[in-house]
């Protein structure tokens, strides 16, 4: 039986970007893919939020990202677009590029670190103990761990296994998705009462996304892509060569718990939801960021287990919150009469400066705000990417993953602490300009977890918290 401090089932964004920041913290970790390779990724997913760009800037591989797709303004709310060009971000955009290309290039990240990427690996089961974790594979094998990470989907057989409850909202909805050849299809994108009806062209070929009329579970066939396409644009383009088809739902679900024992969940695993926004790929990664530091300590030894809970704690309203928009936004996408009065109003009120800040910060993760008591507005939230007076940026402070303590009073405050200046205002997204900290101490996972007032006043009990 080989030996692992965690394993990971699932290679997703959310399993690798796990598997890196473990790998960051020096924790053995292998990561089980049941795919042969990510070259089957397809293009289900597409794009990255802008605090997900920030999160993968922060450990400086942001650039491998950008370099690959386009940065647009698509944060939306009904047919209302919600400029964010002048949120405090060096990222203030989306990045439109497909997950076969966002998991190409993480899986070519992972290959620089100490990971160890298992390909068509099934897990079967687990059985776990007060001490860790058996996890078993299709092929006999069995690995054990101290933890084992169920990043496997929405149908997670980890979650399943674990006996932890999804409960949440049924489907009303169900679509197709393919990729396929077409021949000189109408491209596009169209709302009508069912919901929308979308061809693009993709590298190989075209992406199809249609909504059927009635709800159908199961799995889709050729005959049904074709009807549909024939329902909705009176001919099915002699539709050919599939790569894939799919179908989704509108059902929306959020695990109870995010962990039980030894085992924890991430990603979609960990929570479901309509693709309307594009949420889901940013929240598996920003769960398996805020997890990552934590299991990394709790492995080690240098933090106590109860830190896992503030993982439940800090992800599960923020998802809450973000599942309540994607199923706003799925109600606007069916376009009766009465929906397309209600949009007609949305398209007025969003764009005013107050709701589009409050939607976009939402929309974007860049208001995310952990709840760490009372103090100064920068407790709980991300730390701004200032520029220091020593020619750094505070992100490139975060590349490898641990916690940076800044001071930006009078030399000294503590060995430790990165002595700094900044001369600009701090503002923040949606909450507009705060007042200058004398010192802030920033987890791992970039968010800001005491804040000074000109002493050292409640750093100790922050460290001993936070990092043991």
């Amino acid at each position: 039986m080989t030996g692992h401090a965690v394993v990971i089932a699932g290679g997703g964004p959310a399993g690798m970007m796990l598997a890196a920041e473990l790998a960051l913290a020096k924790v053995d970790v292998v990561l089980l893919e049941q795919r042969p390779d990510h070259g089957l990724a397809g293009s289900r997913a597409g794009g990255m939020h802008a605090r997900t760009i920030e999160v993968l800037e922060q450990r400086g591989v942001a650039d491998r990202f950008l370099e690959q797709g386009n940065t647009v303004q698509v944060a939306t709310f009904g047919t209302a677009v919600l400029d964010m060009s002048d949120f405090p971000s060096r990222h203030p955009y989306t990045l439109g590029l497909f997950q076969n290309e966002i998991e190409r290039i993480m899986a070519g990240w992972l290959t620089e670190l100490p990971v160890q990427v298992r390909y068509g690996r099934e897990v079967t089961g687990f059985t776990q103990d007060d001490s860790g974790v058996d996890v078993h594979l299709a092929d006999g094998e069995t690995l054990r761990a101290q933890y084992l990470v169920g990043c496997d989907g929405g149908r997670s057989l980890i979650r399943k296994l674990a006996g932890i409850d999804f409960p949440g909202w049924e489907a009303t909805r169900s679509n197709l998705i393919a990729e396929v050849e077409l021949n000189e299809p109408e491209l596009g994108l169209r709302h009508d009462a069912f919901g929308v009806q979308a061809i693009g062209p993709i590298e190989r070929g075209f992406r199809v996304v249609l909504t059927e009329p009635e709800l159908r579970t199961g799995e889709a066939s050729m005959d049904d892509l074709r009807a549909a396409l024939v329902r909705v644009y009176g001919s099915d383009f002699g539709v050919h060569g599939p790569v894939w088809i799919s179908r989704f739902t509108d059902a929306t679900r959020q695990a109870a718990a995010y962990r039980s024992g030894r085992v924890l969940l991430a990603g979609d695993a960990a929570h479901i939801h309509y693709p309307a926004g594009g949420q889901g790929l940013s929240l598996g990664v920003q769960d398996a960021v805020n997890l990552g530091w934590k299991l990394a300590q709790v492995v080690k030894g240098t933090s106590p287990e109860r830190l896992l809970d503030t993982y439940f704690a800090e992800r599960h309203p923020v998802t809450a919150r973000a599942l309540r928009y994607t199923m706003a936004q799925t109600e606007l996408q069916r376009r009766d009469d009465r929906v397309q009065a209600l949009v007609e109003v949305l398209a007025d009120v969003a764009p005013m400066d107050e709701p589009r800040r409050h939607l976009a910060g939402l929309i974007s993760g860049l208001d995310i705000h952990y709840d760490l008591g009372e103090g100064h507005p920068l407790l709980g939230r991300r730390m701004p990417d200032v520029d220091l007076g020593d020619g750094r940026r505070v992100f490139e402070l975060l590349h490898d993953a641990r916690p940076v303590l800044l001071n930006f009073g009078e030399p000294g405050l503590r060995p430790e602490a990165v002595d700094a200046t900044y001369a600009g205002e701090w503002e923040l997204p949606v909450l507009g300009v705060v007042s200058a900290p004398s010192a802030v101490l920033v987890r791992p996972d970039g968010y800001v977890a005491w804040v000074g007032d000109g002493t050292d006043t409640g750093l100790d009990d922050a460290l001993s918290a936070w990092f043991g």
